[in-house]
């Protein structure tokens, strides 16, 4: 089982536009979701649960080396670069 962090400024609002566009664009990308599990927090949390994720995606940016890869989520927000922010969460899954 592959553990994706999915975080915004407060853990409820964006986290959860960005968590649903994913688990869409992978169901479209023919990934088997019941391999996959997903969790929401805020960005001040990440250091603290980070090491229990294979990948984290955020609505921010976010600099911070916490020892799992880090993947700029603003395009399931924007719409903008999805399909390559898609492939980066794949890549860095090795799905």
């Amino acid at each position: 089982m592959k553990k994706i962090l999915v975080a915004c400024g407060s853990g409820i609002a964006t986290s959860t536009v960005a968590r649903t566009s994913i688990e869409n664009k992978l169901k479209e990308r023919g990934i088997n979701m019941s391999e996959l599990s997903f969790d929401q927090t805020s960005i001040p949390q990440i250091p603290s649960m980070a090491a229990n994720y294979d990948l984290i995606v955020t609505t921010a940016k976010y600099k911070e080396d916490v020892g799992v890869p880090v993947i700029n989520g603003l395009a399931f927000l924007t719409n903008i670069g999805e399909d390559k922010a898609i492939d980066k969460i794949i890549e860095a899954l090795n799905l």
